[in-house]
């Protein structure tokens, strides 16, 4: 099975989700798992088991055959479109206050394209991480610190940096304003 195919199942979940009005913690709750885990799901970046895709169903009352029925279907249109305030708010646990709004996500060919609009506290510190990704961020608002590596960069409103998400990177926003960065990823497949 491909991983176009794959990704359907993660966007008819959240779809359901929405449909019944509720939000990740309540689903994951029903489902015996970790809300951070069918984020990771909904926006294509884990591949569920079976037992656990089962209990999603159950949370959602629909057939389990539902969520996958569009999987091998050409039935998926060429565009996905979110409108404004229609993105996916998260506050992960590694955050430190930091808010994702996640605008898109898809699980197509053989990466991944999430983007989110990162709303960092003022005087807020995020320690190094890293990831398999490349990244790409764009400074909205506001002006931050942003560690690459051994490197420190002073980024300003309008400037973008794109690097290997391997590479461990840490953000300090030692402002009293609020900064909010544009963020893509584009997930590598193992």
């Amino acid at each position: 099975m491909r991983n176009v195919e794959l990704g359907k199942v993660g966007r008819k979940i959240r779809q359901l989700r929405k449909e019944r009005g509720m939000n990740l913690q309540e689903v994951a709750d029903k489902s015996d798992i970790t809300a951070g885990l069918l984020s990771r799901i909904e926006n294509f970046r884990t591949l569920p088991s079976l037992p656990v895709l089962h209990n999603i169903s159950m949370a959602l009352t629909v057939p389990l055959a539902e969520l996958v029925d569009l999987v091998g279907s050409n039935g998926e249109s060429n565009y996905i479109l979110v409108r404004k305030g229609e993105g996916e708010k998260e506050e992960r646990d590694d955050s430190k206050g930091l808010i994702y709004e996640n605008i898109l996500s898809t699980g197509l060919a053989e990466t991944n394209l999430q983007v989110s609009i990162i709303y960092i506290p003022p005087h807020t510190y995020r320690k190094p991480l890293s990831n398999d990704s490349m990244e790409l961020i764009h400074v909205v608002q506001g002006s931050i610190e942003y560690g690459l590596g051994d490197t420190l960069f002073n980024l300003y409103q309008g400037d973008t940096l794109f690097f290997d998400g391997s590479i461990p990177h840490s953000l300090n926003n030692t402002t009293d304003e609020q900064v909010v960065l544009f963020k893509g990823y584009l997930l590598r497949r193992k």
